[in-house]
């Protein structure tokens, strides 16, 4: 049922302004590492499955790592809050990496290195995160992930159409760039937040092992929170396998230049921060499960057009479906889970949501180079496996309804 939606008062536009900040850098981050790695890559690899393991990684981090740091976070008490310390301590080597990844001129190399930057990443991202459940009122949960959208959808659009720019000037310029801007995102809302660390909602601290069993046994006997992480896990296997291909397909497929590539991007990426921005307040409205639901429907329709064609044109009709509905599954997603959390465990169950994303990403970038090898090297097949991972979570979310808590 539709609901009443208030307006946003003016002290929550100024959080949200600050709190979309990191995810302006963390986005930059991830989507120069995704995005351009892959075409470094083919260097010292010409193998899909080589590349998509290494990209991979990722989830192969995010399979530990969030949970025990956002557990951590919910129960650390320090003068500066619970969360800002991690994001300190997380942002010099996550810079480091960044900027060395422009570099690495070996496989062994490049795992090492963005092996760091991926740990660097979620400590400072999971405590970053749960930032948004201590900080928000669920009743503007879906504007504030549209919020978040819009600042994760400046930073994906700056990687893409910067990123391409400067790789064919120098390969290196993408990262080294990237990790300025991050230092410098990051270094200002580290300052600011030590002002506002005393906003945090006051929470009766837990043991990490008793939060930990509360977080098991909340699994265990909740279909709804059984339903959202496997199908979470559907779609950020479609969208690291859509990031990780995506380059390559438009410049071997379509036979587009790295600099037209990343103008022809930067524009789907305009209609995905679209998405996102109109995504949360029809959620807030209408239901988010509702919208999201109808969302996937098209972005999985959207997904099946390059497989079946290369026709320029027929795919550039696509591409508005592809990009609403990945600006769509990149802001709601968050907002399905904040209802669902116990109050002293939003760093914990934050983690368990980016573990369900690692599992997608780990087998993202994976299943959709095993496709493109198995297929001779054919990019389009990179579509098939997003659009079957896209389609295949409807059902699976059919135990979601709006009034979950």
């Amino acid at each position: 049922m539709a609901t009443a939606e208030r307006t946003l008062r003016r002290t929550e536009l100024r959080t949200l302004a600050i709190l979309g900040v990191p995810t302006f850098a963390l986005a930059l981050a991830i989507t120069t590492v995704s995005t351009y790695l892959p075409v470094l890559a083919e260097h010292f690899s010409d193998s899909t499955i080589v590349v998509g393991l290494l990209i991979g990684g990722e989830g192969l981090i995010a399979l530990w790592l969030p949970l025990v740091v956002g557990s951590w976070s919910d129960s650390l008490s320090t003068p500066i809050g619970r969360r800002l310390p991690f994001i300190i301590g997380a942002t010099p080597p996550l810079v480091a990496a960044l900027a060395l990844l422009g570099f690495v001129s070996s496989i062994a190399a490049a795992a090492i290195v963005v092996a760091l930057f991926f740990v660097g990443y979620f400590v400072a991202y999971e405590p970053y995160r749960a930032l948004y459940p201590d900080l928000v009122d669920t009743a503007i949960a879906g504007r504030a992930q549209a919020s978040q959208a819009i600042f994760r959808g400046l930073g994906t659009f700056l990687a893409l159409v910067g990123g391409g720019l400067l790789i064919s000037i120098a390969e290196p310029l993408p990262f080294v760039a990237a990790a300025v801007i991050v230092a410098a995102s990051l270094g200002a809302f580290c300052w600011a937040g030590v002002s506002y660390r005393r906003r945090e909602r006051r929470v009766d601290d837990e043991p990490i092992a008793m939060v930990c069993r509360h977080i098991v046994g909340m699994v265990r006997g909740n279909r709804a929170l059984q339903a959202f992480l496997a199908a979470n896990a559907l779609w950020e296997l479609a969208l690291s396998a859509l990031k990780t291909f995506v380059v390559l397909y438009v410049t071997r497929s379509l036979g587009i230049s790295l600099a037209g590539s990343s103008l022809a991007i930067g524009l789907a990426a305009v209609i995905v921060l679209g998405g996102a921005l109109v995504s949360g307040g029809l959620g807030d409205r209408l239901g988010r499960v509702r919208v999201m639901r109808l969302s996937l429907i098209i972005y999985g329709i959207g997904l099946l057009v390059p497989f079946v064609t290369t026709t320029a044109w027929v795919v550039a009709l696509a591409v508005p479906l592809v990009a609403f509905g990945g600006g769509v599954t990149m802001s709601l997603p968050y907002a399905l889970l904040m209802p669902m959390m116990p109050s002293g465990a939003h760093g914990a169950v934050t983690g368990l949501y980016s573990l369900s994303r690692g599992l997608g990403t780990a087998l993202g970038p994976l299943l959709a180079g095993v496709a493109i090898e198995a297929a001779g090297g054919d990019f389009r097949w990179m579509w098939l496996v997003c659009a079957a991972a896209t389609l295949l979570s409807i059902p699976v979310m059919r135990p979601l309804r709006d009034d979950t808590r």
